[in-house]
This record gives structure tokens, sequence and C-alpha cells, in this order.
């Protein structure tokens, strides 16, 4: 659980660190999208291929990156079973009540397999280099022209960027909670999957409560500073696009440009 690193910032110089943070949501947003076009092994190689030249250009060590994603293998786990176990089509291999194992419902779960994983790698190098106030700042470059319509983008920003903060700090909450209840003798590790389940029941109530005491604090360190929603409001660091942040969008097309060339 303290390997988890979606929602972490990890500072650095490297040249994704430094692009403006509008410019890279626009590249992580485009990616995402590109995924669900690609559809063969020539297209899922290019897409791993991108997502690896951006983990390197962003410095962050490929071991440590590997090592955080581990934790959301579990996710993917449990929806590649119910997609292999309950898929239809194409010859049946199994079949018993409602469980079927058939020929597309594997091809889809290792669809959808790829997919996750090409998802979760472009969004972590996101969070990893951008720090919530970068992700607010980017949010509101990006939905400003929305302001014409009176939409809260401010507050929108915000909300966005608290919410992907939220994630480690309740993260490391879990952590402490299950260290308390180890030192209790409780066991998370032992039993069947069911008993293993039941055991993670008595790790909600803390943590809901630990939520909303950080979520309290939050708002009561807010009003201290005076914030008020949708105001304009200055920002210390200022980000102007730079040649590099056209690079990267320009490598983003190129690999946009080559998936719809060699898809099925």
């Amino acid at each position: 659980m303290n390997n988890f690193i979606f929602g972490r910032y990890l500072p650095g110089n490297s040249l994704i660190h430094k692009m403006n943070p509008a410019a890279k949501m626009l590249i992580a947003f485009a990616y995402i999208i590109m995924v669900f076009f690609a559809n063969n092994l020539i297209t899922y190689v290019v897409m791993a291929a991108t997502v690896l030249l951006f983990v390197l250009l962003s410095k962050c060590s490929f071991g440590y990156f590997i090592k955080g994603l581990m934790p959301m293998l579990w996710v993917i786990i449990f929806t590649v079973m119910i997609q292999v176990f309950f898929g239809s089509g194409g010859h049946v291999y199994f079949s018993w009540g409602i469980v079927k194992l058939t020929s597309y419902g594997i091809l889809n779960a290792v669809v959808l397999t790829i997919r996750f994983m090409l998802i979760i790698a472009m969004s972590t190098v996101l969070t990893l280099t951008t720090s919530p106030l970068e992700i607010s700042q980017g949010i509101s470059a990006l939905l400003k022209p929305l302001k014409r319509f009176k939409f809260p983008v401010e507050t929108f920003s915000l909300m966005i960027s608290i919410s992907l903060r939220f994630v480690p700090t309740l993260t490391d909450e879990t952590k402490l909670i299950m260290d308390a209840q180890r030192s209790r003798g409780v066991d998370f590790g032992d039993g069947g999957l069911i008993k293993r389940v039941k055991a993670f029941v008595p790790l909600l109530i803390p943590l809901f409560v630990s939520a909303f005491k950080h979520a309290d604090d939050l708002s009561i360190a807010m009003e201290a500073r005076g914030y008020q929603t949708n105001k304009e409001r200055s920002h210390f660091h200022t980000f102007k696009w730079k040649p590099n942040d056209f690079v990267c969008m320009l490598l983003i097309l190129v690999m946009a440009i080559v998936i719809f060339i060699y898809r099925s």
C-alpha cells in the first residue's frame, strides 16, 4: 500500500516537469483517447513505446514506476476476471450456468488489460511530474473559455486538484490503520478470498472518519486564508508555452497518425 504512487507528486527538474501543465494535460487526454482507437499489436506497441519515452523523459526511476503500479493490478485483475468468465461470443471452451469461458471473452480481457495499463501509466506520469497547484492552473487555463458561460472554472479546477491530492493521503491513512489493526492481531493475508475481504471491512469506518477530518481541516485552512470561490487570483509561478511543449504535442500527433494508419 505504501508503494502506491498514483496521485503523488515527485519533484524534479526534467523536461516533463518543466512543461506547461496545460500542455501535459492535453497530451494525457489525447493519449487516453487514442488508447481506444488502438486495436492490434502494432498500434499497442506504438502506444507503449510512447508512454515509455515519457517515463524516460520524466527521469523517474523505471523500477519505482513499475513498483508503484503494482497495487493497481487488483483492480485490473477483478475487471479482467469478470470479462473472461462472463463474456460471450466466439468459441465456447467452458460453460457452467451463467459462467462461460469463450475466445472473445479471453481476447477482450487481454485488450482490456493492455488499455488499463497504458491509461494508468500515462496518468501516473502526469501526476508524478505535476503538482496539485499546477494541475489546478492547467485545468483553469484549458477551461478558461467556459467562463463566458458562467461555468465555475476556478472551483472545478480546485476540486479536481484536491481530489488527486487526496488519493495518496487516503492511501497513507489506510496503511496506518492497517498497521494499527495488525498490532491488535488482525491478519489481512490469512484465509481465503472471502475472509480477506471481511478483514478489510473494519477499515472502512475509520478511513471515512479520517477522510472527513482531513476535509474539515482543509476547509478551515482555506477559510483562514480568506479563500473565496470564483474569484480572479494571481499565481506566483506563471506558465508560458515553450518549444518543448510543442515538440511533445507533435510527438503525440505523430503517434495518432501512425495509429490511424496501422489500426485494423
